[in-house]
């Protein structure tokens, strides 16, 4: 059996005009948003590569370029479903993902909950939330972005094995 960890990263830069998304879900009384390609959700985004980077299918980049225009306004969650699609395609199974948003908005406390519960949905694993500010240090703290960095742990069976037997 395979068993492989993924690293994914996300930034993007806070824009007035634009609506906030990040984890799979919308937060309209923030007043500004996440520029981007797409919706800009640091989370999906930071998991899409974690998963990416672990079954080494490439990252957010090679998979949603910018010259893509079926992925322009894509939200975060059907770039990640779209992930989950391609990894389970390859024969990898989602055991859990991390995800740490960094950054003085969102407020992401009262509703990691329901971001997590989101967001495992749609990996089809458990996938835990947590979130920091970076005390008002760096592009972060100065309220001109929010990053996110991601984990993933999948496993592929070998030619013969049931992979039903490593859940």
């Amino acid at each position: 059996m395979e068993i492989r960890t993924g690293i994914g990263t996300d930034v993007h830069q806070l824009s007035e005009g634009v609506p906030m998304h990040v984890a799979g879900l919308s937060f309209p009384d923030e007043g500004v948003g996440l520029a981007g390609h797409s919706d800009g959700d640091v989370a999906c985004h930071a998991i899409c590569d974690a998963l990416l980077s672990a079954t080494a299918l490439g990252d957010v980049g090679s998979v949603f370029g910018t010259a893509d225009l079926q992925w322009a306004g894509a939200a975060g969650a059907a770039l990640l479903g779209h992930v989950v699609a391609l990894v389970a395609g390859e024969g990898w199974i989602i055991h859990n993902a991390a995800v740490q948003v960094i950054g003085q908005r969102p407020r992401m406390a009262a509703r990691r909950a329901e971001a997590e519960a989101t967001l495992s949905e749609i990996v089809g694993a458990p996938v835990s939330v947590s979130a920091t500010t970076t005390d008002h240090l760096g592009f972060t703290g100065r309220g001109e972005g929010v990053a996110a960095i991601a984990s993933a742990l999948v496993t592929r069976g070998f030619k013969g094995e049931d992979s039903a037997l490593i859940r």
